[in-house]
């Protein structure tokens, strides 16, 4: 493989284009925290909703889904494909409140439905868990994919002669080192512009990844004869074009969603009620919260109302599931042809790029990566920091001081934040298993993040208890010592059954126990928001002039169509890249009334104008 000249010219143009974007954009970031975090509130639903899909598409991403299908063929991707059920409960549910709501962070919805000691502790350890460890964690997670990336595309690279650097007994690589330069680079653009910078940058760096994407899955496609010689190649190993998994008894490695010896993906009973019937709402993750929330929930809060911010959930879901993932499966696919004796499958995608891809598309594929790399880590940095403002600094640390120090203080943490996650990138060599143990320590929190929006008796008490409750189980379930000793990767579905479960009745209890919030915050938290429903009742007894949110029937049928629009319509591309173009014109129909009908339910529910 060599670089061209064109391939560096296509590379520097696209970080000076993201620079330019960035400094246009500054002087309006500048003014106060609202425009600096939320883009003054400003954001139509497509920039909003583009921003949210560039966020989660990493560096990393396309590397993961190739690792999939190389075990599980397509219908592996089900592992993370069950989410659009939670996402678009977000959409439906949660986007318009949150629009309502009026806050900067999520971690702010404690301070307007909760009170007293509790609140005040609850919304600090959100802060410093999600906003600094938890956030940190997942930036030195994208980091390692990238610096695989550079290994594959430049194995001799050196740091100005230097293969790595020792600074305070931690070992730098040469790779990470230029990671991190690109790290500065972002810090740089994003401590500059903002919200508003970093979504305008972030859906240009979505059309090059995409356009990137699709470029690397046509060369690859092409270079083994089309997708009759891709099917003809892969002819004795069908399973792996399979949309859905095998379903009934398997082994016991298998039941947790793996191989049953010739790689067809074999889901127990218990593994597909825990995958299709529990993760999606009972436990948080990064970029899928139950009921929104993290850099998903600044986008909604930025929109411009709420009807752009339920569209902007809405577009990502639809991008993020149905639309983005082809390209990288295809890809993959071929790599399983090409690649067949690699053991590190997710490289083998690295490795198309390196050995297909002419002058010029290669230039373009890198800066592609380097997009998807560099729109992931902004928006999880001015994420973060938002906490690390609003949530810590504000009211815990230096109350009271002026908008404009703010600022100043939010573009420091912004370089102090990369700065940790680059150290603890140089401390991680496995976390392929980090978010199922993630999901295993959330399990239960799920359920508290909806209904606190649609119960009153929901209270501070009863979100701490579903956030800590899951670590005083998880020791006796999967420690030796304790003589259950279950694995992760063999036993997830039984230890996220078991964690949900012992939170969800740890929590209850703790709820009745305590004291609910107070009538009188209750009542400005259901006035500000309207959240309407059977939860509030005994509120909105209280509140005859508030017209609460109505429609909830029309609200749980377009959850279930919008599934159905976002899963025919990714099946509908599958079948016609596959040539079968009966059962694609069947999905892209279905798909279509679907969104018909989404439509018509929409206008009947109707939008509410609420005074900011």
């Amino acid at each position: 493989m060599t670089v061209s000249k064109l391939d560096w010219v296509i590379i520097i143009t696209y970080f000076i284009l993201s620079f330019a974007i960035s400094f246009y954009y500054s002087k309006k970031a500048g003014k106060d925290t609202s425009n600096f975090f939320l883009s003054g509130r400003s954001l139509p639903w497509w920039i909003a909703g583009t921003s949210m899909v560039a966020t989660t598409f990493a560096a990393d991403t396309p590397l993961a889904v190739t690792e999939l299908v190389s075990k599980n063929g397509i219908a592996g991707n089900w592992l993370w494909w069950n989410m659009v059920f939670g996402g678009m409960l977000t959409v439906f549910f949660f986007a318009r409140l949150w629009r309502r709501a009026n806050i900067l962070t999520d971690a702010e919805f404690v301070d307007i439905r909760y009170e007293g000691k509790p609140a005040k502790f609850l919304r600090g350890f959100r802060a410093v868990y999600i906003g600094i460890v938890m956030n940190a964690i997942v930036i030195a997670w994208v980091n390692l994919a990238m610096v695989k990336i550079l290994k594959v595309m430049f194995p001799d690279l050196t740091f100005f002669g230097l293969h790595e650097i020792h600074l305070f007994g931690i070992t730098f690589s040469a790779h990470l080192l230029y990671v991190g330069l690109m790290m500065f680079f972002v810090a740089i653009y994003s401590s500059m512009s903002g919200l508003m910078g970093v979504s305008i940058t972030d859906s240009f760096q979505f059309v090059m990844a995409m356009t990137g994407s699709i470029a690397l899955a046509y060369y690859a496609v092409k270079h083994i004869g089309g997708i009759d010689g891709l099917k003809e190649s892969l002819g004795n190993q069908k399973w792996i074009f399979d949309f859905i998994p095998d379903v009934g008894n398997s082994s016991h490695a298998a039941q947790t969603a793996g191989e049953t010896g010739n790689g067809v993906l074999k889901l127990s009973l218990t593994a597909l009620f825990t995958y299709l019937g529990v993760q999606w709402w009972a436990s948080w993750y990064p970029g899928a919260e139950p009921g929104g929330g993290g850099y998903i929930a600044q986008r909604m809060m930025s929109a411009k109302d709420e009807k752009h911010s339920l569209f902007a959930t809405l577009w990502f879901n639809i991008a993020h599931y149905a639309l983005r993932p082809w390209p990288w499966i295809l890809a993959a696919m071929v790599a399983l042809v090409l690649y067949p004796e690699i053991q590190d499958k997710g490289s083998t995608y690295v490795m198309l790029i390196r050995d297909l891809l002419p002058s010029g598309l290669l230039g373009l594929m890198l800066a592609a990566f380097f997009a998807a790399y560099m729109s992931t880590i902004a928006s999880q940095t001015v994420w973060g920091t938002s906490y690390i403002i609003n949530d810590l600094f504000k009211p815990f640390i230096k109350p009271g001081a002026s908008e404009k120090y703010y600022v100043k203080i939010s573009r420091i943490t912004t370089f102090i934040l990369m700065f940790i996650a680059l150290i603890i990138t140089t401390q991680i060599t496995q976390i392929s298993a980090a978010w199922q143990f993630i999901l295993v320590a959330s399990g239960g929190i799920g359920l508290v993040l909806i209904l606190r929006w649609f119960w009153w008796r929901i209270n501070a008490w009863s979100e701490i208890t579903a956030m800590v409750a899951p670590y005083f189980l998880l020791p006796f379930l999967i420690s030796p010592a304790f003589g259950l000793g279950l694995k992760l990767s063999d036993d997830y579905p039984v230890i996220l059954l078991s964690v949900v479960a012992w939170s969800t009745f740890w929590w209850l209890l703790v709820t009745f126990l305590t004291r609910p919030t107070s009538e009188g915050k209750l009542k400005q938290f259901y006035t500000k928001v309207h959240p309407g429903g059977k939860g509030w009742e005994p509120v909105a007894k209280l509140l005859p002039d508030v017209k609460g949110d109505q429609g909830f029937v029309l609200m749980f049928a377009n959850w279930f169509l919008g599934s159905i629009l976002v899963i025919f319509t990714l099946f509908g591309i599958g079948k016609f890249i596959f040539k079968n173009y009966r059962l694609s014109f069947l999905f892209f129909s279905i798909a279509v009334i679907a969104g018909f009908l989404i439509v018509r339910n929409m206008k009947k529910i109707g939008w509410k104008k609420l005074a900011e």
